[in-house]
C-alpha cells in the first residue's frame, strides 16, 4: 500500500513532445490543476530580457527573483497555452518563441533560478490533484508524486509539431532553423549539471512519434487508475 506519495501526476521530457497537450488533455480527464513548469522559466528568461539583466548577474538576477510575481491561469476559450501574467500583466504568445525558449533552457540551468522556482512549484503542488509537466518534474520537484510519465518523440518529429503550431498562431517558421534549436536544446537540458533532463527511475516512458494525442492521454490514464493511489479521488 502506497502511504508516502503525493497525489501529483508528472510529466517530463524534451521541448515539443507534446507534454502540454497532453498535460492539459490528461488534467481535464482527472479533474486536476495543470502546471506548467515550462511557462514558470521562460517568465524568467522574459524578465530578464526585458530588463536587459543578464543571467550570469547573480546579484541583478537574485533582485528580480526577490520580487518575481507570478501567475498561471487557464487558457482563454479556444485558445491552448496557459495565460501567465508577471507581475499582473498578460505576457501571452511573448513566452512561446523558440527564441525565449533557449533563453529559459539557459536560465534554468541556474542554481537560485531553480531554487526559486522548484519553491514555488512546491507550494503549488502541496495539496496535490495537480498535472506538472517540464523537465524535472518527476525527478527533482515532486520526487515522491503517485505517477509519473517520461513523454518523448525523435527531434525532426517535434520541430515538425512545433513548426505547425507556430504557423496556425500566423508566424513564419524556418523548420530547419527550429529543429538545429530542439537539439541544441535537448543537448543543454541533458547535459546541464542542476537537474538535466531525464527520465525519473520509476517513470513509464512513453514515445509519442506515432501516436495520437488521444492514445497517449488514454495510456496514462489506464496507468493511473491501474496503480494503488486511487485515481480519480
Amino acid at each position: 500500500m502506497v502511504v508516502d506519495k503525493q497525489r501529483i501526476v508528472t510529466i517530463d521530457g524534451p521541448s515539443g513532445g507534446g507534454k502540454s497537450t497532453v498535460s492539459r488533455a490528461l488534467a481535464a480527464k482527472l479533474h486536476f490543476t495543470y502546471l506548467d513548469t515550462g511557462a514558470m522559466y521562460r517568465a524568467v528568461a522574459f524578465q530578464c530580457r526585458q530588463k536587459g539583466i543578464d543571467p550570469a548577474d547573480d546579484h541583478r538576477l537574485g533582485a528580480l527573483l526577490a520580487t518575481f510575481c507570478i501567475e498561471l491561469l487557464p487558457p482563454d476559450p479556444g485558445e491552448d497555452d496557459v495565460r501567465v501574467l508577471i507581475d499582473g500583466q498578460e505576457v501571452g504568445n511573448q513566452l512561446r518563441t523558440p527564441e525565449m525558449g533557449m533563453l529559459a533552457s539557459r536560465v534554468s540551468a541556474l542554481p537560485l533560478v531553480r531554487q526559486t522556482l522548484t519553491r514555488l512549484q512546491r507550494e503549488i503542488g502541496a495539496g496535490g490533484r495537480i498535472v506538472a509537466e517540464g523537465r524535472d518534474t518527476g525527478t527533482v520537484v515532486f520526487p515522491k508524486a503517485a505517477w509519473k510519465f517520461f513523454l518523448d518523440a525523435g527531434p525532426e518529429v517535434r520541430a515538425r509539431r512545433r513548426a505547425a503550431q507556430l504557423r496556425g498562431k500566423g508566424e513564419q517558421v524556418d523548420e530547419r532553423q527550429l529543429l538545429a534549436q530542439i537539439i541544441q536544446r535537448d543537448r543543454d537540458d541533458r547535459e546541464r549539471s542542476i537537474a538535466p533532463l531525464k527520465a525519473a527511475p520509476d517513470a513509464l516512458s512513453i514515445d509519442s512519434t506515432g501516436l495520437a494525442v488521444e492514445e497517449v492521454v488514454r495510456r496514462m490514464y489506464d496507468r493511473i487508475l491501474a496503480t494503488p493511489c486511487c485515481g480519480r479521488q
